[in-house]
């Protein structure tokens, strides 16, 4: 039969406290717009996009390097916590419980959306419940301290982050925003989808016809942004997302998948004893993951649209949290 998990016991802290809030403080340093990687960063997006040099320079020497930010980048939940610890911060009767209350209120836009796009309304109240906890926690760093910090004193993602933070600068121009007021998460993401800059630009949508793309205002937009970033990245409406599986006692080692992306097909994992539930053709592509849950180790067997929600964020867990919260608070919602 299939696994139908329930809410676990009230859990207090949410991903972004766990990482963000109570870290240790830590002394920051004003930005030094002297130092020639920040000359050249500036070069660029003077000569480059047109900038005004001056204003980059006056915003980046306001910018502070903050030692927390590279603490919280080096050690996220995902990494540290095994399946069963990391589940628990989200599947609360708390946070599902704000699910219901939300879906309570957005309910006909929710449906809306998901009758356009084809994405379900529980991936989207899924993926707000786990990111910002429906809006009550979005982050308190300047998004330009974050940005910067990373993308100048954190070699690991310096490309990166300093990408993100040239598309602020961007995103601050096009939308008329005051980049020094913008704030969020470590890693510099937006409002309550946790939008990276680049991804509010590519994927924010108008979602309640004001001409505006306001993922920090704007319950209908930032609904119908994370709709739109699944379609985006090829969400396969009425399609399932993961199977709980079993092992046959004569099985193999089982094909256990080393990335995100599906190595396996639904046959090639039956064929090597792995037991799941599922309606898709044997050559449909498929994954298998082995997770540490709370009686010991899970199998799940991953397809397509898990593959999609890893888009979002790159952890299996991630996208089994996000799944699983927004198909619980759908079920509480319908059942009161």
């Amino acid at each position: 039969m299939k696994r139908i998990f329930r809410a676990g016991p009230p859990h207090c802290r949410s991903l972004l406290v766990v990482l963000g809030a109570f870290i240790a403080p830590s002394v920051a340093t004003a930005m030094d717009t002297e130092r020639e990687e920040i000359n050249t960063f500036i070069e660029e997006l003077a000569t480059d996009e047109g900038f005004d040099r001056a204003y980059l320079e006056a915003t980046l020497d306001n910018a502070e390097m903050q030692q927390g930010i590279i603490d919280a980048m080096m050690r996220p939940a995902e990494k540290t916590l095994t399946w069963a610890e990391y589940r628990a911060i989200f599947m609360t009767d708390k946070r599902i419980g704000a699910g219901v209350k939300f879906h309570g209120e957005h309910q006909e836009k929710l449906e809306q959306i998901a009758a356009d796009t084809g994405v379900p309304v529980s991936m989207v109240l899924g993926i707000i419940g786990v990111e910002s906890f429906f809006g009550r926690i979005t982050g308190k760093h300047r998004v330009v301290d974050a940005l910067a910090t990373l993308g100048f004193d954190y070699p690991p993602r310096s490309k990166f982050f300093r990408s993100e933070l040239g598309h602020v600068f961007r995103l601050a121009r096009e939308e008329d925003m005051d980049i020094l007021e913008l704030t969020g998460s470590y890693a510099g993401a937006m409002g309550p989808p946790q939008f990276m800059p680049s991804s509010y630009r590519a994927y924010a949508v108008d979602g309640d016809g004001d001409g505006k793309r306001d993922l920090l205002n704007s319950w209908d937009d930032v609904m119908a942004s994370v709709a739109n970033y699944f379609v985006a990245h090829k969400w396969q409406s009425g399609q399932p997302v993961a199977e709980l599986a079993t092992l046959k006692d004569d099985a193999a080692e089982p094909p256990l998948n080393e990335s995100l992306k599906l190595k396996s097909t639904v046959g090639e994992l039956s064929a090597a004893g792995v037991l799941f539930q599922t309606e898709l053709a044997a050559d449909s592509k498929a994954g298998l993951w082995q997770l540490e849950g709370e009686e010991g180790d899970e199998y799940w067997v991953g397809f397509d649209n898990l593959y999609v929600i890893t888009r979002y964020n790159r952890s299996v867990m991630y996208a089994l949290a996000a799944w699983q919260l927004g198909d619980a608070i759908v079920r509480a919602a319908e059942n009161p």
